[in-house]
């Protein structure tokens, strides 16, 4: 976005034009005003602008004052001059310091929307080019792959970014792959750059790899192959002789390997590998876990047993009593099909208690790992189905307490702490999401549950309480208010606040 600066003696023209113009459809983001030539100059020292829209005739310093000195300070900065007089000589003087136009009040918004059209078309071809530093090109990279195996990303933005950034994903093909290292012990001089040189080295005909770093940090691999299911035997091989060289240097490797899909639905993969990950919590003595391996292992059970979805209406319900009805019908199929092994009837078990692991994790629960690490302990070690049945039940109360948590679960108390401590700051359910370690998608969707309000109404909500606290008790002019509970754009602070409050906050503040 680039930014714009807005002066003018009258308020009013400043907060009618935040208000009437929609920026971000022009790229533009409107990030302050003024309402004199020295109190813009004070705001372009600490502000980078690329567009400043002034008044001509203002007191203090003249609109054409200010653009003089204004280009001392910004050379490349754009300049529209607004007047409410048409004279020749302000016309000529304003052509001569090279501004983009000399509009008249009452300002033509179709002329102003054309000027502000050609204006960023200048800002685009006057951009310098600045070459990206090796840090930079990986931040990129990671950030492109995240989103391809994430799913969010179209094909024709994949192809492109990907040649931009030199990444080879020309394969039809791919396996996706996490790695994770259990103990940093043996590691001084050997880090995650030499793994990844172990990788490529693993590399061969048809069969090569795309390593990057996901949200978390963790090493992904994409395995990138030429002929389908052919040659998951290449990739699990190639996988396991690297995992081999770092299990000598006592880093543990843990691999998790989803299944080869199209180019296209590599998400689905890296879900794969996401849940097959999970399985290391019951498979110790294993560097790799193929998730095609895994779901094998309970391909024969009957129909309906162990599916989350029946499981996951009570749990949001915080219903244990109907809980309780589904763990023990499903138990009870198990003793009833006397022709299914007891070895596959332990392992669905324990899928279903990973995925609901993978569930509370969203959450955030600090105490989740070691109450599932219990669990999935019992179910592995027990010698009878009634102990498996009852590590079932332990996770799956934990995690409809989880939900339930006092009608609150703790990742949203901790989210509304964060907003009443933060409101001034930008907030987005991204970055909140980043500061929980919980999909925005699913924060926003458990934030409106169980507060009734989306994110963005319940933050404007006690931004304008704020606001009006200000309103009552100081001699702040509106646009500082605005600035002080997190408000950048005084024209969007003006509607969010007639909005809640039913009139402008100068009308407010004469009733008090």
């Amino acid at each position: 976005m680039y930014k714009v600066l807005l002066v003018d003696d009258e308020p009013f023209i400043t907060e009618g034009l935040s208000d009437a113009v929609d920026w971000s459809a022009f790229g533009l983001e409107v990030v302050g005003s003024a309402e004199d030539g020295e109190e813009a100059l004070e705001r372009l020292r600490e502000l980078p602008v690329d567009l400043l829209i002034t008044d001509i005739s203002m007191p203090i310093m003249t609109g054409l004052e200010l653009i003089r000195k204004a280009r001392e300070l910004q050379p490349r900065l754009k300049v529209i001059i607004l007047s409410g007089f048409n004279e020749f000589n302000y016309l000529k003087e304003g052509m001569r310091l090279g501004i983009e136009n000399y509009l008249l009040k009452p300002i033509n918004f179709g002329e102003l929307e054309a000027t502000l059209t050609d204006t960023v078309r200048k800002l685009e071809v006057d951009k310098p080019e600045k070459p990206l530093e090796e840090d930079e090109i990986g931040i990129l990279r990671d950030n492109v792959m995240t989103r391809w195996v994430n799913g969010r990303i179209a094909l024709p933005e994949l192809a492109e970014r990907t040649a931009l950034l030199g990444i080879d994903l020309s394969k039809p093909y791919a396996a996706l792959a996490i790695i994770r290292f259990r103990s940093e012990q043996g590691v001084a001089g050997y880090g995650p750059n030499d793994c990844i040189k172990d990788l490529l080295a693993q590399e061969s005909d048809g069969l090569s790899f795309v390593p990057f770093l996901n949200d978390e940090g963790e090493l992904v691999v994409a395995c990138c192959i030429n002929e389908g299911m052919r040659n998951k035997a290449k990739v699990t091989e190639a996988l396991e002789r690297a995992a081999d060289k770092w299990e000598n240097r006592q880093l543990g490797p843990q691999i998790a390997l989803g299944g080869i899909v199209a180019k296209a639905d590599a998400a689905a993969s890296y879900a794969e590998a996401r849940k097959a990950q999970q399985f290391f919590l019951v498979r110790h003595d294993r560097h790799l876990l193929d998730y095609a391996d895994i779901s094998a292992e309970t391909a024969s059970l009957p129909s309906g047993l162990f599916e989350w979805e029946a499981y996951a209406k009570p749990i949001l319900a915080k219903d244990k009593a109907e809980l309780e009805e589904v763990i023990a019908r499903d138990f009870a199929t198990i003793r009833m099909a006397e022709s299914l092994h007891p070895v596959r009837a332990r392992g669905a078990a324990i899928e279903l208690m990973i995925l609901m692991k993978l569930e509370v994790d969203k959450l955030g629960r600090a105490d989740a790992a070691e109450v599932f690490q219990g669990a999935l302990d019992q179910a592995v070690t027990a010698a009878t189905l009634e102990g498996v049945e009852n590590a079932v039940r332990t996770a799956a109360f934990f995690v409809a307490d989880s939900f339930s948590g006092e009608d609150m679960s703790p990742v949203i108390k901790q989210a509304l702490r964060y907003i009443h401590e933060h409101y001034a700051e930008p907030l987005t359910l991204k970055s909140l999401g980043l500061q929980f370690h919980i999909h925005p998608n699913y924060l926003g969707q458990l934030f409106n549950k169980q507060t009734g309000d989306t994110f963005t109404d319940y933050l404007n909500k006690f931004r304008i309480e704020k606001a009006k606290e200000l309103l009552a008790d100081s001699r702040l002019k509106v646009n500082e208010i605005a600035r002080q509970v997190g408000y950048w754009e005084t024209g969007y602070f003006y509607k969010q606040f007639k909005k809640h409050v039913g009139m402008v906050p100068g009308d407010f503040k004469e009733l008090l």
